[in-house]
């Protein structure tokens, strides 16, 4: 199988390959050396190390509309 590097040097996986990898958006790729080139894995993160920071990080914030922000009134002369 062949994928193509584009200028900006990213590569697009075929969704099945990523499906049997079971990566999904946020994960990452490892790519390790091999004596037959390059073995790739997912490298997820380990919640359990995550452990010691409960209770110091605050609760996301919710997600910012961006939609309902345009159709706000604002003060004209806040404009530049």
């Amino acid at each position: 199988m062949l994928v193509t590097v584009t200028s900006k040097r990213q590569v697009t996986f075929p969704a099945h390959v990523l499906d049997a990898l079971g990566v999904k958006p946020g994960d990452r790729l490892e790519l390790q050396p091999s004596p037959e080139g390059f073995l790739l894995r997912a490298k997820r993160v380990d919640a359990s190390r995550l452990a010691p920071l409960r209770g110091k990080l605050k609760r996301a914030a919710p997600v910012f509309d961006i939609h309902a922000f345009r159709e706000q009134a604002h003060d004209p002369a806040l404009r530049d």
